[in-house]
């Protein structure tokens, strides 16, 4: 397939993950402000990535059936809604209850419904599998993350626009409707401009559920899919204890709002250029198993940096040692996310990479909760606890290679 329909894979993606970048900033300040405790801001973090385990399989699994071009326009519409009340209720949550409701309450239902929509990313992964071969898999992959990369740049630059400085300032409700308004461009792109990829012979296969419980099972109890799953879950895992914690650990290094942004963008930058430069040009020379075996290195060592760091307490040697971590992540999820795709049936994409995304969806759901509790306790504590959990992930990854899992590597040598 040509170029144009990935170009335009990307354009959307990117669009609707700027509206996801200028929010994640925010959300655990703005939930302590809103009188939320650490464990149950724990529960908001969660709250997200607990629809899109749930949600994933169900869209991948309609992607088959139906195509992924209505999936993936249903998903962006949604997203258009719930940023728009997160907006709302950041508005008028300081004025009392809404409907009833306090304002925490609808925080979790903004943050739910968002889920619940952005469980599409495994579509767009199909698409991008349903686009390309197998030599160049890798390389199709890497443009998700290229779109969180540049979404993760952009999206908090734009974010500060609209926010002060003041560390314990009121929340401001500029930066949902900026979101909300991204995702609507982004709907009508899709709309407009993204073809569909599916064969056409995908309708005459047999109807299946669209949300199987046994999909799971039937995935782990695959070798090579189970091992690779289970790796995906623990890498995950240790890099959401580091992202859901990171913008407490500003504040309470005095970090602002605006200035707290500036964080994010530069995470963002790091992972643009990782994934657009150095993995895209890399996997395929190095392989599949090679750039996780890198990725998964640097994540612990990085993670471990950042612990020094936050035992420190200044900002300045946390600026050096964000890019570590961040370049190790962004070679490790295409390489893991292309790894579960070649041992794939072509005609189980949609359902096997949704399965992926549940899993990667739970680690995210339980990563935020134990990176929260331990954040309690110090506020070092959940990169140690993540820089061991990554220790066992390298393992991990030298198993898939003694599993005889199938990769590209044959291409790169």
């Amino acid at each position: 397939m040509s170029r144009k329909p990935l170009l335009i894979i990307f354009i959307t993606v990117f669009i609707d993950l700027l509206g996801f970048a200028i929010v994640l900033p925010l959300l655990p300040r703005y939930g302590r402000h809103f009188e939320a405790t650490k464990p149950v801001l724990g529960l908001l973090m969660a709250s997200f990535s607990a629809m899109q385990f749930l949600f994933a399989p169900l869209w991948g699994r309609l992607s088959d059936r139906i195509g992924r071009r209505p999936v993936l326009i249903v998903g962006l519409a949604g997203s258009t809604i719930f940023y728009t009340l997160f907006a709302l209720v950041t508005q008028y949550g300081n004025a009392g209850p809404i409907l009833g409701l306090s304002p925490l309450i609808w925080l979790f239902i903004t943050r739910s419904g968002a889920g619940i929509a952005g469980a599409t990313i495994p579509t767009a992964q199909a698409y991008i599998a349903d686009s390309t071969d197998e030599k160049s898999r890798g390389k199709g992959m890497a443009i998700i993350g290229a779109a969180f990369g540049i979404g993760f740049t952009f999206g908090p630059l734009l974010g500060a626009w609209f926010v002060s400085n003041d560390a314990g300032g009121v929340p401001s409700p500029a930066p949902g409707y900026v979101a909300a308004a991204l995702s609507f461009l982004a709907t009508l792109a899709a709309i407009v401009l993204l073809p569909e990829s599916l064969k056409s012979d995908a309708a005459s296969r047999p109807a299946r559920k669209w949300f199987d419980a046994g999909a799971f099972s039937k995935a782990m109890s695959r070798p090579h899919v189970g091992l690779l799953l289970a790796t995906i879950f623990l890498t995950t895992f240790a890099f959401a204890q580091f992202e859901t914690t990171l913008s407490l650990l500003t504040k309470e290094l005095n970090v602002g709002d605006k200035s707290n942004f500036y964080v994010f963008a530069y995470i963002g930058l790091i992972l643009t250029l990782a994934q657009g430069l150095l993995v895209r040009r890399l996997l395929p020379k190095l392989g599949e198993f090679r750039m996780a075996l890198i990725g998964t290195f640097l994540m612990m060592i990085g993670l471990g940096l950042i612990g020094v760091a936050a035992t420190s307490g200044g900002m300045s040697l946390l600026w050096y040692v964000l890019p570590v971590c961040v370049v190790g992540f962004s070679c490790t999820t295409p390489s893991l996310n292309s790894l579960l795709s070649l041992n794939t049936r072509d005609d189980q994409q949609g359902e096997v990479l949704g399965v992926g995304q549940s899993v990667s969806s739970l680690a995210r759901i339980l990563g935020p909760i134990a990176g929260l509790s331990l954040l309690e306790y110090g506020r070092s504590l959940p990169y140690w606890m993540a820089t061991g959990l990554m220790a066992v992930g390298l393992v991990m990854v030298f198993g898939l290679r003694s599993a005889g899992t199938r990769s590209g590597e044959q291409q790169a040598s």
